[in-house]
């Protein structure tokens, strides 16, 4: 068995160092513009210094073009990719077909990974986007332990799975929250959007809250727990799953990289010492992370062992 890489999404060029320490093996980066609920947002000049120090530190670089590309857009998404094949990160995330279109059209040679968000959902999906360019898939979220390991054990490319951090249970390319504050006769400036920690939709009945925020993609709505995983990779591991990711968005740079320096401690415990030593560690990783995490935001396991009702 290999290692799985250990993925981070990264906050500031700083904060990249820091993670480089903490352990990390991949970074997925990029801007609003062109990628879906980054955790921080990085311009292409920063695209090109972040990806310079990933490289000299031996790790990789991936970039988020995985918003929905209306026809507007579509020129502003060509010259990027251009842009992009003369920086040369390790991969493109990619949902929307116009991605992989525009790179045919201008012979984009840097590796794809298919990240429609929710919809790679079975290992059909995953061979299909493979066979025309796709060498990863990145699962949805909403899959159960058993389903992951099913695509797994049929994809003939490599598997990407989320088991740290926030799940989007919705979004709209509507300005919700905007319409709502000019429905109430009040401004409010778009730069409130992920800066904002303390915007929620809360609803009494199941008592809970969800964090909200909307930037040029729309309004995005996420689940009122957090994944956490680090005590649960066994099968992971078993199964061969190739990249496992923590989700910082809406998170502090602090606490992301706390939690990346945990999760490699549990990654290299099993594949350096044994099962035996990961099963000793992995409870007391878990509490201190659930010592650190924000009092609005427990954690549970999300779908892994929710049943599948077809």
């Amino acid at each position: 068995m290999k290692k799985p890489e250990l993925l981070v999404t990264p906050k500031s060029i700083p904060h990249i160092k820091e993670l480089i320490e903490a352990g990390a093996d991949a970074f997925v980066i990029g801007e609003q513009k062109f990628g879906l609920r980054l955790a921080g947002e990085f311009s292409i000049d920063e695209v090109k210094e972040a990806t310079q120090i990933i490289h000299e530190a031996g790790k990789k670089v991936y970039v988020s073009c995985n918003a929905l590309f209306h026809n507007d857009r579509i020129d502003a998404l060509d010259e990027y990719l251009k842009q992009l094949q003369q920086i040369g990160p390790d991969a493109i995330l990619f949902g929307d077909p116009a991605v992989l279109m525009s790179v045919r059209e201008f012979g984009i040679t840097i590796p794809l990974h298919w990240n429609p968000e929710t919809t790679a959902t079975n290992w059909f999906q995953v061979n299909y986007w493979g066979e025309r360019g796709a060498k990863r898939a990145v699962l949805a979220r909403e899959l159960s332990l058993d389903e992951i390991l099913e695509i797994k054990e049929n994809s003939k490319y490599e598997i990407e799975v989320q088991v740290h951090g926030m799940t989007c249970m919705f979004q709209s390319k509507r300005k919700l929250l905007g319409n709502y504050f000019l429905y109430r006769g009040e401004v409010m400036e778009i730069e409130n959007r992920k800066e904002n920690k303390n915007m929620f939709l809360h609803d009494k009945e199941r008592n809970n809250k969800y964090p909200i925020y909307e930037d040029l993609n729309g309004t995005h709505i996420f689940s009122p727990n957090d994944i956490c995983l680090i005590d649960e990779l066994t099968e992971f591991f078993e199964a061969g799953i190739d990249s496992l990711k923590i989700d910082g968005i809406l998170q502090t740079e602090e606490y992301i990289t706390t939690v990346t320096s945990l999760y490699r401690q549990a990654i290299d415990a099993y594949f350096d010492k044994g099962e035996d030593a990961y099963d000793e560690i992995k409870d007391e990783l878990f509490e201190k992370i659930k010592a650190i995490q924000p009092p609005l935001r427990p954690l549970d396991t999300g779908f892994i062992y929710k049943e599948t009702v077809y």
